[in-house]
């Protein structure tokens, strides 16, 4: 199976219908009713920004395998029934990538801090590691919870993200605490350009 790439542009807003442990791994199962149209079994859904296999479709949700590497690197072992969660299909060739490549492989945890409102737009900071700094620039893409997002500022610790009516209603943001984990995702671009340096020193 090739790469599965994403838009981080959120399709939906789903949520959790159960999830049950089986060792290390578990299986969770997602009520989508969009992105389950036109989805085989087998096909990539991204999960708040993580990259699934759809398993047991039916009209409505899906389930899908979650090895313990990916509970642990990203905030899906957190999630419990009823948890919204942010839903996107996996790219085809006719999709209009309105937002930026999204590989749906979190790079880390980072912490929501808070929400400001200002009119009808959000103002959203967002905690991240030290190791993640090297990823960041003002302007530039970043993926939290698999929503595409620019930095609109930047300090040393954590950035802030200006969020639009539309986003705020679709996706889960609105029901982050401070606090919260978020699952991030590096630009990719930012990722092969720290690859090709390191390979020139």
């Amino acid at each position: 199976m090739g790469e599965r790439m994403f838009t981080g542009i959120i399709e939906e807003k789903g949520s959790v219908r159960s999830i049950e442990l089986d060792g290390d791994n578990a299986r969770i199962v997602i009520a989508g009713t969009l992105v389950t149209d036109g989805t085989s079994t087998g096909d990539s859904i991204s999960v708040n920004g993580v990259c699934l296999t759809a398993l047991d479709i039916t009209r409505g949700s899906f389930a899908a395998d979650v090895s313990r590497e990916t509970l642990d690197r990203s905030t899906l072992g957190s999630l419990a029934a009823g948890s919204p969660v942010n839903l996107e299909r996996a790219v085809t060739p006719m999709t209009r990538l309105g937002g930026h490549i999204v590989q749906g492989h979190v790079d880390g945890r980072g912490t929501f801090i808070s929400a400001v409102q200002d009119g009808e737009f959000w103002t959203v900071r967002i905690g991240f590691p030290p190791e993640f700094a090297k990823y960041l620039v003002y302007k530039g893409s970043v993926a939290v919870e698999g929503i595409s997002l620019t930095v609109a500022s930047l300090a040393e610790g954590h950035f802030d993200i200006a969020v639009i009516p539309k986003t705020w209603e679709l996706t889960n943001l609105s029901f982050l605490k401070p606090g919260d984990s978020v699952n991030l995702e590096a630009d990719v671009i930012a990722k092969y350009v720290e690859r090709m340096l390191g390979l020139e020193r």
